[in-house]
């Protein structure tokens, strides 16, 4: 009899240990309270909980990837737009994310979400467009800021993507085309210039000299020679020209 007291008791020890004992992974930490007290984070390894007077949660210390949910935002110059963002967090302080809020997961999400609005809200359609790394910034400092408290480390903030309304894509192609256009008469009417600069050039050089506008001439007969057609250029000597000049001037 006293020896199946005492087995029986053993078993109740065993059982007893057995369950306080608790494996932390590497990635891990097991946040203690005592009698409803917090003791404190411990892990990773095996270490032992003390039955009915200790409790533990565990907090993942990884780094967690939330996609915020497409979000419909009127920006500051009167375009509803909707946009939707990722955000990386991870876990830095696991006693603070148990004690200081009910559910950091969850409570960083709303965060994430109020600012994603708020600060698209503040910038025009132009600035969302161009300045999306800016924007990024700015959202990961106030998220960060916010969640700080409950030992929460916001390391970025990424702005995945803008749907325009069908109305301001039409409207906004049409400006890239008239800008194109604009760009491409400019580049015409600057090329123009630029030649009848070189041509002015050419032409006070070839005026210094009777001999150089001979050749010139020569040199176009070749180019024309050399074509294939039935062309035929005479060419008649500058100082006929002249002559017939002086003749009228008299």
């Amino acid at each position: 009899m006293v020896n199946e007291i005492l087995i029986g008791l053993a078993v109740v020890v065993l059982l007893f240990v057995l369950s306080g004992l608790k494996i932390v992974k590497e990635y891990e930490r097991g946040v203690i309270f005592r009698l409803g007290r917090l003791v404190g984070a411990r892990g990773p390894g095996l270490f032992f909980v003390i039955p009915l007077l200790e409790s533990m949660q565990l907090v993942d210390l990884r780094t967690v990837t939330y996609d915020v949910p497409s979000q419909e935002v009127v920006t500051r110059d009167n375009v509803t737009v909707r946009v939707n963002a990722v955000v990386y967090y991870k876990v830095l302080e696991p006693e603070k994310a148990v004690t200081e809020v009910f559910d950091y997961r969850f409570a960083t999400a709303q965060i994430a979400q109020t600012t994603l609005r708020s600060v698209i809200g503040q910038a025009d359609l132009d600035e969302l467009l161009s300045e999306r790394e800016k924007l990024n910034i700015k959202l990961q400092q106030i998220i960060d800021e916010a969640t700080n408290p409950w030992g929460i480390k916001v390391s970025a903030v990424e702005i995945k993507d803008v749907e325009l309304p069908k109305e301001m894509q039409r409207a906004m192609a049409m400006q890239a085309e008239a800008e194109r256009e604009r760009r491409a008469k400019i580049i015409r009417a600057d090329g123009e210039f630029q030649a009848a600069v070189k041509l002015k050039e050419a032409s006070d050089i070839l005026a210094q000299s009777r001999g150089a506008m001979m050749l010139r001439i020569l040199q176009t007969m070749n180019e024309i020679s050399n074509a294939q057609n039935t062309t035929i250029v005479f060419p008649i000597p500058i100082e006929i020209l002249e002559h017939f000049r002086r003749i009228k001037e008299e």
